[in-house]
């Protein structure tokens, strides 16, 4: 059976909600190259439609669940976050906004769709969605951990995902909390 975009990201983002064990105000951070949902090389091909089927199942699904989307901009605009005032009160804000070739599509439809939407340089997401290979990384708490996905396909792009848990600190005396790994 052939899903949709739509259906094919409220899949994994579903997947990733579920292994990563978020919880209400947790944030999850999102790259997406629409060029490569639709079979093209990355920053090639951009399309504000499928940006805007990927959003509407992203949105919908964190408001859902009441954790936070934080979608990550091209590297035109070095990979800043766009993202709801309410999820960063305490970040300083930076005076950009994204387009379909600056910033990418993804990042431009949150724009559009978000109540209050505001640009930040990083942000630390509790887990993440990389779609198409947009390198979200530098956006994840440490420590990050690989999550591997059954739905790992959005469109032609494969999909990436992982979580996050406290560092480890202290020595050969130290305990940990089995809950948090």
């Amino acid at each position: 059976m052939n899903m949709s975009i739509y259906e094919q990201t409220r899949s994994a983002v579903s997947e990733l909600f579920e292994k990563a064990k978020l919880k209400k105000g947790d944030i999850i951070v999102v790259g997406c190259s629409t060029s490569e949902v639709v079979g093209a090389k990355i920053g090639t091909n951009s399309n504000p439609d499928v940006a805007g089927e990927i959003f509407k199942a992203l949105h919908e699904f964190a408001k859902s669940r009441d954790v936070f989307l934080a979608v990550q901009c091209c590297e035109h605009l070095n990979r800043a976050i766009i993202t709801e005032r309410k999820a960063v009160p305490f970040c300083e804000y930076v005076n950009v906004k994204p387009q379909p070739k600056a910033g990418g599509s993804l990042a431009t439809k949150a724009y559009e769709g978000f109540d209050e939407p505001v640009a930040v340089e990083e942000i630390k997401a509790d887990a993440g969605l990389d779609i198409g290979f947009t390198m979200i990384g530098m956006h994840l708490k440490k420590v990050a951990v690989p999550l591997r996905l059954d739905n790992n396909k959005i469109g032609c792009a494969t999909v990436l995902a992982a979580r996050t848990r406290p560092k480890f600190i202290g020595g050969a005396r130290a305990v940990y909390d089995e809950e948090l790994l």
